[in-house]
């Protein structure tokens, strides 16, 4: 089976960087590139005071957070990911970008590397049709944020090769984390199930039932959730649930995931939430304030 020492990471920003820090952790060598220089570093500085506050904590050892920082690479250029073992992509949730990323680093990675996307919602068997090694690609969709959460889905394309699965499956076991296997169909489990839901609490804000702190108020004390629909929408990013209400919406041609309208007027007003300091609340202040 495929032994996995090295992964390459295509993508600095809050994924990239936290499946970077706990590949790290884990005593895994990790390279990341980006686009810009600038985005590496602050990958890397997120991941440094990441490990600083879990080192605080108890959580992990001084010497596990040296460990850590000295498997961390930064790559100036997509050819520094040459000799990885496993290349894992976690940009946008765009498939057009996607492919120009596979398009990019297929001619570089050696022959028996594997490939594998943190798409959220993206049709595996589609994007692994776009590189030169099907058989050696699938999804290893990781939550966020990946250093708390404990579930990674696995996602098979119609082409994946038995080994490929069972060295994925080994990579992430190894960092304590729980599997699920998904088909491949649009958004998979979590986002399959999680999405719609925000999606309907935002037509209920759409549609005047509540505001913004009734409806997460009703969810996080009436339905027990840890975060209401709607600061989790924020924190989540609202481009990235569009694309995926999207993605199901195109996918399954039901149109009970049709997106709200509403979720498309924030975005084209570029409150995608946290990431802006505006989405369904207003974080400029000392405390969030909802925007409706």
């Amino acid at each position: 089976m495929t032994e996995i020492k090295s992964i390459g990471i295509i993508g600095a920003g809050q994924m990239g960087s936290g499946i970077a820090h706990v590949s790290a952790l884990s005593g895994y060598d990790v390279h990341i590139y980006d686009v810009s220089d600038d985005r590496i570093e602050a990958g890397l500085a997120t991941i440094t005071g990441n490990l600083a506050r879990q080192l605080s904590k108890g959580q992990i050892t001084e010497a596990e957070r040296d460990s850590a920082a000295s498997h961390l690479f930064a790559s100036k250029g997509i050819e520094g990911l040459a000799e990885v073992d496993l290349a894992i992509e976690a940009a946008t949730e765009d498939e057009t970008i996607k492919r120009k990323i596979f398009a990019a680093l297929c001619p570089v990675l050696k022959p028996e590397a594997m490939l594998a996307s943190n798409t959220s919602s993206i049709s595996i068997t589609r994007l692994a049709a776009a590189t030169d090694r099907p058989e050696r690609f699938m999804g290893i969709h990781f939550m966020n944020p990946v250093p708390i959460m404990k579930l990674v889905e696995l996602v098979r394309g119609i082409a994946t090769e038995d080994e490929t699965f069972e060295a994925a499956k080994t990579y992430v076991q190894g960092m304590g984390k729980e599997i699920t296997v998904a088909e491949d169909f649009p958004a998979f489990i979590v986002n399959r199930i999680l999405m719609p839901m925000i999606n309907e609490a935002i037509y209920t804000l759409y549609e005047g039932v509540g505001s913004v702190e009734a409806i997460d108020t009703a969810l996080k004390l009436g339905a027990n959730h840890p975060m209401g629909p709607l600061q989790l929408a924020d924190f989540i990013g609202l481009d990235t649930c569009l694309s995926i209400m999207q993605v199901l919406y195109e996918g399954l041609a039901d149109s009970k995931y049709r997106p709200c309208p509403l979720l498309v007027k924030y975005v084209e007003a570029g409150w995608l939430g946290r990431k802006t300091n505006r989405g369904f609340y207003d974080y400029r202040g000392d405390a969030p304030v909802p925007t409706r």
